[in-house]
This record gives structure tokens, C-alpha cells and sequence, in this order.
């Protein structure tokens, strides 16, 4: 099981590095136009994160398992079928995203914090990157599609070919390099926009020229297949809710504390943001091989599967977690040399590093659970967490707790949260 686990993950992992190029690549292009453009960028980072988050893990991770199971039990024509309702979906979401964030973008950023030059740039980047919200849709879903049917590494290169488009475009259409026109933190914008779409344009044409290309007579749309994805990809975007929501109300408790503290809790949380994609490709090969196996009627042998990713999962967030809890400072100093900011952020990491493991194990069998096609319990650990964080973080700051005491809730919300989804996963019988 490892040896297959490790080797469908690791298209992902090679990816995780060149996308967080990409994130990286246009912070920094963006701080060159001045301190509102960047803060701008950083009012609408949530609602990116979100856009992904929702497209390509959680209704992408509902298509994957949709179309792994149908091709364990065996049904390619099921699994042709299950590609235009994900299709289907893909469209009306991605014109849903465009149409809210166009008519409610804003209202949303000024709910953030922003005000001013801030949400004038922060709607110059929204404005056009939503337009183009499909495109984005499109691209993750055919990457879902493939991945479902145990094929990783094209829709990896695919996107690893779109980000080597990216940050180029992005330097020269952000500050005018060379023929380029110098279009400011909107050049940020079109140039994601352009490298979904060449990311789409590959990952489409390897599946039309694939097994799964749907017939003509395939095309009719069916209310049970849109059930079969929608019943894990919903559930599952509550779950990339709850993820957003958290970090929103846990910035603005923390920014209570002072810049410093602020700054700190920034730095602090990298990390831990760091582990999400490394572990995401563990969880994307578990939805593949968990799906497979269920579909076959092998659920013992998918839940197995499962525990052995979690395992894995486990061991990394551990290794990140507990180095940063033994020498935080080493991580810390990486970013800042303020007193202050350094202590702040090694406050968290000794509090909440040593909890990594379990958040590797929720996101692992969250996704293993994604792949059996039932998620409602990661689902409802993950508001168990929400509710910790906001009911304690808000408690603390109304009595005037130290900032350490919200990082002890922070540490408690993920420990509950790793701990229900994996007695949940431990307790259920997957052989029905």
C-alpha cells in the first residue's frame, strides 16, 4: 500500500513547490507597486484560497471519488457520464463565483478591514481573476477527473506547466517588462487567469483523446449523477468554509494583541499553511485508491489504505511540528528580527506545533473519506474546531487573557478536531 500511496502522491508534492513559487512570485511583484497594492492582494488572498480550495478539493475531490468509484465497480460508461455532469457543475460554479464576488466584492473586502486605496486595489486584482472564475473551474476539474481515474502526474505537469507561464507573465504584466504593457496588480490577475487556461486547454486535450471521453450518447444529464458528486463536493465545501472562516476570526483576535503579536501569529501560521499542500497530495492519492477500492467492494481493505495515509500524514506534520516546537526561533528569525514578533511567533509554535500530527491525520483521512464518498464527520469535526476557536478566542480577549492563552485554544481546536474525525473513520464500517 505505501509504495503506491507514495507514488501517486508525489506528482502532487513536486507541484506543491512550484505553486507556492507562484504565491510567492506575486507577493513579491505586487510589494514593488507599494504597500496598498500588496495589502490589497491580501484582502482578496481568502477568497483565492476559497475559489481553489472549493474547486479543486472539495467538489474536485467529490468528482475524483465519484469517477474512482465507477471505475472500480467497473462501469466505464458511468465513469464517461459522471465527466459532463462535473462539467456541468464546473460552469454554474464558476459563473456563480463571478457573478457574487463581481456584485458583493466590495462590501466583502470592506467587512476585511479594507477602506481607500486598499480596496481599490484589491478589486482592480478581484475584478479581473473572477471575471475569468471558469477558467479556473474548468482547469481543476479535468485535473479531478483524471486524478480519479489513478492518472496524477498529467494533471500535475499540466499545472506545473501553468505556473512556469505564470510567473513570467505575472513579473512583465504587473511592471511592464520588456513589450509588456504595465498593468499594476491586475497583471497579477491576467496572468493566473492565462496560465488556468493553458493548464485547462492541456489537461482537456489528454482527456478527449482518453477513455473517458464522453460519447454522444453520453451526453444526457442524469439528477442521480449530480448527486453522486454533489453529495460529498458539498459537504465537502462547508469544510473549505469553515477553514477560511477560522483563519479570518482568528487574525482579527490576534491583531487585538498589537502589530507585533499580529506579525507573530503571520509567521507562525506559515508553517502550519505549509503542511496543508504537502499532506493535500497524500489526501489526493487516498481519494484515488479509497475510491478504487470501495467501488470494488474492497471497503476493508479502502479503510487500511486510509489509516496508512494518515500514518504518513502523520509523520510529516510531525516532523515540521516538533522541530518548530523545539527551536521555534530558527523559523521565526527566517522573516523578522523584532524581539517581539519573535516571541509572539514561538509562543504558537510551542504551543500549537507539537498538535501538527493530528492535523495531519484529519486531512489525510478527510480525504480518505472524500474517496469512500462519506465526509460528514471530518465535516463536523471541522465545525467542532470553528466553534472552539470562536467561542475561546473570543472569551479570551473579552477577559483580557495573554495572547498565549488564544494560542492554547488554537492547539485545542485542532486536537479535537484530529481526534473525532479519526475515532469517527476508527469506529465506522466501511464494508457496507
Amino acid at each position: 500500500m505505501l509504495p503506491t500511496l507514495l507514488w501517486l502522491a508525489a506528482p502532487g508534492a513536486l507541484l506543491v513547490l512550484t505553486q507556492s513559487a507562484v504565491s510567492i512570485s506575486d507577493t513579491y511583484f505586487v510589494g514593488r507597486l507599494g504597500t496598498e497594492a500588496l495589502a490589497g492582494l491580501a484582502l482578496v488572498f481568502p477568497l483565492v484560497m476559497l475559489l481553489q480550495m472549493i474547486s479543486a478539493g472539495a467538489m474536485g475531490g467529490g468528482i475524483s471519488s465519484a469517477v474512482a468509484r465507477a471505475l472500480g465497480a467497473g462501469h466505464e460508461a458511468r465513469a464517461r457520464r459522471l465527466v459532463v455532469h462535473a462539467m456541468v457543475i464546473a460552469l454554474v460554479l464558476g459563473v456563480a463565483f463571478t457573478v457574487i464576488l463581481l456584485v458583493l466584492g466590495r462590501p466583502i473586502y470592506a467587512l476585511l478591514g479594507g477602506s481607500g486605496a486598499v480596496i481599490h486595489n484589491a478589486l482592480e486584482y478581484s475584478d479581473v481573476l473572477f471575471c475569468g472564475a471558469v477558467l479556473v473551474w474548468i482547469a481543476n476539474t479535468f485535473a479531478s477527473i483524471l486524478r480519479g481515474s489513478g492518472n496524477t502526474l498529467v494533471p500535475a505537469l499540466a499545472l506545473i506547466g501553468a505556473a512556469f507561464v505564470h510567473v513570467p507573465l505575472s513579473f512583465g504584466l504587473v511592471l511592464g517588462a520588456g513589450p509588456m504593457p504595465r498593468l499594476g496588480i491586475a497583471g497579477a490577475a491576467l496572468a493566473y487567469l492565462i496560465a488556468a487556461g493553458c493548464a485547462a486547454v492541456v489537461t482537456g486535450t489528454y482527456l478527449w483523446n482518453s477513455p473517458l471521453r464522453p460519447a454522444r450518447s453520453e451526453l444526457r444529464l442524469d439528477p442521480h449523477l449530480f448527486r453522486e458528486i454533489l453529495r460529498v463536493g458539498l459537504i465537502s465545501s462547508v469544510s473549505s468554509v469553515q477553514t477560511v472562516l477560522a483563519a479570518v476570526i482568528v487574525t482579527g483576535l490576534v491583531g487585538r494583541f498589537g502589530a507585533a503579536a499580529l506579525a507573530g501569529y503571520g509567521v507562525g501560521i506559515r508553517l502550519e499553511l505549509l503542511q496543508v499542500p504537502l499532506v493535500f497530495s497524500v489526501g489526493q492519492a487516498l481519494v484515488i485508491l479509497v475510491g478504487t477500492h470501495v467501488g470494488a467492494g474492497q471497503g476493508a481493505r479502502g479503510k487500511r489504505i486510509a489509516w496508512t495515509g494518515a500514518g504518513l500524514a502523520a509523520t510529516v506534520s510531525a516532523v515540521i511540528g516538533f522541530g518548530a516546537a523545539l527551536f521555534p526561533a530558527a523559523w521565526v528569525t527566517l522573516f523578522s528580527a523584532d524581539p517581539a514578533v519573535i516571541e509572539a511567533g514561538s509562543q504558537y509554535l510551542r504551543i500549537v506545533g507539537p498538535f501538527y500530527p493530528l492535523f495531519g491525520v484529519n486531512i489525510a483521512l478527510y480525504f480518505a473519506s472524500q474517496g469512500r464518498g462519506r465526509v460528514a464527520w471530518p465535516v463536523f469535526a471541522g465545525t467542532l474546531r470553528l466553534a472552539i476557536v470562536a467561542a475561546g478566542g473570543i472569551a479570551c480577549v473579552s477577559l483580557g487573557a495573554p495572547l498565549w492563552a488564544v494560542f492554547v485554544v488554537l492547539a485545542a481546536g485542532i486536537a479535537v478536531m484530529g481526534s473525532v474525525t479519526a475515532w469517527a473513520v476508527n469506529r465506522s464500517d466501511w464494508t457496507r
